[in-house]
């Protein structure tokens, strides 16, 4: 399994590709949004741009809404980033391998929370 932190989603995708075949999962993170994009690509690796954050998600990022919208409307820093205390929302995937280590399932998983429940 490789977890992938990088910003681009580009560089995410090009990094599953090049894995494809060597590892059962490529699973982006960073961005804290999980993506729609889970898939198995054609040599047996299962992708996803992005897991997302396991946090409340009536939050930025995770963290208290406060600070973040006083820094981005006035730029300037007011305070310390404090963890959001909502319901978190764990985000995930189910991944299902062969014999070989290939996989041949991937589903995204979302439990709690403000998102929409996923399962497989």
């Amino acid at each position: 399994m490789i977890d992938l932190h990088a910003e681009a989603t580009s560089e995410k995708m090009a990094f599953g590709h090049f894995c494809d075949g060597r590892a059962s999962l490529v699973a982006g993170t960073h961005t804290h949004v999980p993506t729609a994009d889970a898939q198995v690509l054609p040599h047996g690796t299962a992708y996803i741009t992005d897991l997302g954050g396991c946090c409340d998600y009536d939050s930025v990022i995770g963290m208290d809404k406060d600070e973040p919208l006083q820094r981005f409307t006035r730029k300037l820093p007011t305070g310390r980033f404090a963890p959001a205390t909502g319901e978190a929302t764990v985000c995930g995937v189910f991944v299902q391998t062969d014999d070989k280590g290939l996989a041949t399932r991937i589903d995204p998983v979302r439990v709690g929370g403000r998102l929409q429940q996923a399962l497989p």
